[in-house]
């Protein structure tokens, strides 16, 4: 892969948040880029804004991934960069977990990135070339209480991302995970809120408590995370790897 001018990049769940940061970085890098989500809105534009495309797609939804994927391919050429972004983060005790919030959860972080993955991997292994990039989270790589569901979700994008990596090694495809920890997006001024209305601290006193697991004592932002996204797709030699973006959290 030499540069991005010739590549068409689809990123889901690119409507906000780090979706729309690697979104950004792909279009002044030169790629085609195509939106994906499900909230046509924010989609129309971020599109707008960045001269991209969008598809309306529930990634939990098989026939919507491929009519999706089918349409963008149409527009722009094959899909020879895939960052699998779309997901949710809910918290909840496992004992009082309403079974519909897991299988929820399973299906947007997990199933989800199975849906797209093989929407797209075919095409880039008979081109011979193919960057996936899944955005896991470093709740993929460790434990944290009352996720139990998105951390489940996130473990299993990891090794879904290693399986792959070596199916495809020979293949000209790489597949690596990238793992925020708490990043300054929407999600986790929703977490904030949530911390507040269930233990009556200040915002100030709820984000300090996010923050006391990140040596640097900060919010990511998405913009590292996209630089990251864009560093990976960059490499030819490095496959299955699970790059921690998180002020030293994980070693």
């Amino acid at each position: 892969m030499n540069g991005f001018a010739d590549q068409h990049a689809v990123v889901t769940g690119g409507g906000s948040g780090i979706g729309a940061a690697i979104a950004t970085a792909m279009t002044g890098a030169g790629a085609r880029v195509t939106l994906m989500g499900r909230n046509t809105g924010k989609l129309k534009d971020k599109a707008a804004e960045l001269g991209a495309d969008f598809q309306v797609a529930d990634v939990t939804d098989r026939d919507s991934v491929a009519t999706a994927f089918a349409t963008a391919a149409k527009q722009n050429g094959t899909v020879t960069i895939l960052v699998n972004n779309a997901g949710f983060a809910e918290a909840a005790p496992l004992g009082k977990m309403d079974d519909a919030l897991w299988d929820s959860l399973i299906a947007v972080n997990l199933t989800g990135v199975y849906n797209c993955t093989k929407a797209a991997i075919n095409a880039m292994a008979e081109l011979g070339s193919g960057r996936i990039v899944n955005i896991a989270s470093t709740a993929g790589l460790k434990g944290y209480a009352y996720v139990s569901a998105y951390c489940a979700a996130k473990h299993g994008v990891i090794g879904l991302t290693r399986a792959l990596a070596l199916e495809y090694a020979t293949r000209g495809v790489t597949v690596n995970a990238v793992c925020p920890g708490y990043t300054n997006t929407e999600i986790i001024e929703q977490a904030i809120d949530k911390i507040v209305a269930a233990t009556g601290r200040s915002r100030e006193e709820a984000l300090a408590e996010l923050l006391k697991v990140n040596p640097q004592q900060r919010l990511i932002e998405p913009e590292e995370v996209a630089a990251t996204v864009m560093w990976v797709c960059q490499q030819e030699s490095i496959t299955g790897q699970s790059i921690a973006v998180a002020g030293g959290e994980i070693m």
